[in-house]
């Protein structure tokens, strides 16, 4: 294991729009300094809400800028997330009505508080979510109770934890499988990539689960699996709209893919640092 190194780090100012690499990243308690900093409240249904509710978010790309984010329409049309008008710009791009903003403090909690659902029935809800069929079982979602009142820990807009660590091991062994689906690492969003080899393992990062984890200055927790939702088959930039990737994930790795991690160490990483387990 001690030849793994961090090959890609990557930023999403606005929750579920596409990100952008970075070869530096301050690391604090709240992951990556500006890491889904901005997010859409859904003014149809309530709400602050990500891809999985609002599927065009994924077609915009937000890029940091000096005082806000900098998102970019999929017609080449860009606006500053602090510019005047910015409500209005984005629920015409994405022809739903929503307002823009920045993280609220937590003891705001009715911001952070979930929307209406889709559906009345709790399974049919989480099914859509997740993008599980009928047969397939529902991701464990023990960990997430906070979540079923929340759209995302209050005072954030993460969906869980702050960073998220996926290996290239992990996307090459679903690529192996058969059929046409592309596991590329903008459908899941990692912070992280990293480069385990001398792995034998199908997905080596999950071996790392409960273990703690230095890079660079900083320390990480690894605390969960990541389970996988409906946004990794949705089509945006150059990738198609594709359910298989669902299929693959339930028949394959339990739905999952990567892993989530805490900071018990705030410093700075690079790619290219050395990632050991302590």
């Amino acid at each position: 294991m001690s030849n793994t190194s961090v090959t890609n780090m990557y930023r999403y100012p606005v929750k579920s729009m596409m990100g952008e690499a970075l070869s530096e990243a301050d690391i604090g308690k709240a992951g990556i300094a500006g890491d889904r900093g901005w997010a859409v409240r859904d003014e149809k249904r309530g709400g602050i809400r990500g891809g999985k509710k609002i599927p065009q978010l994924m077609t915009l790309a937000a890029q940091s800028g000096p005082a806000a984010p900098l998102i970019t329409a999929p017609d080449g049309d860009s606006a500053s997330a602090s510019s005047e008008g910015i409500n209005e710009w984005l629920s015409d791009k994405l022809n739903h009505p929503v307002t823009l903003w920045p993280l609220l403090p937590a003891e705001q909690l009715d911001h952070y508080r979930r929307g209406a659902p889709d559906t009345e029935d709790f399974e049919q809800e989480l099914r859509a979510v997740f993008g599980r069929l009928p047969d397939e079982p529902l991701p464990d979602l023990t960990g997430f109770e906070e979540l079923l009142e929340f759209e995302s820990p209050p005072g954030t807009y993460f969906d869980a934890f702050p960073i998220s660590v996926m290996s290239q091991q992990s996307l090459a062994t679903m690529n192996q499988l058969n059929g046409d689906s592309l596991f590329d690492v903008r459908r899941f969003r990692p912070n992280l990539l990293v480069d385990i080899s001398g792995s034998d393992h199908p997905f080596p990062e999950q071996a790392w689960v409960g273990k703690t984890l230095s890079i660079g200055s900083v320390t990480l927790k690894i605390e969960m699996t990541c389970p996988r939702c409906s946004m990794t088959t949705h089509g945006f930039d150059d990738l198609p709209q594709d359910a298989q990737i669902m299929r693959k994930l339930v028949a394959n790795s339990e739905g999952n893919l990567g892993t989530y991690a805490s900071v018990v160490q705030a410093g700075k990483v690079f790619a290219g640092d050395s990632v050991s387990v302590v």
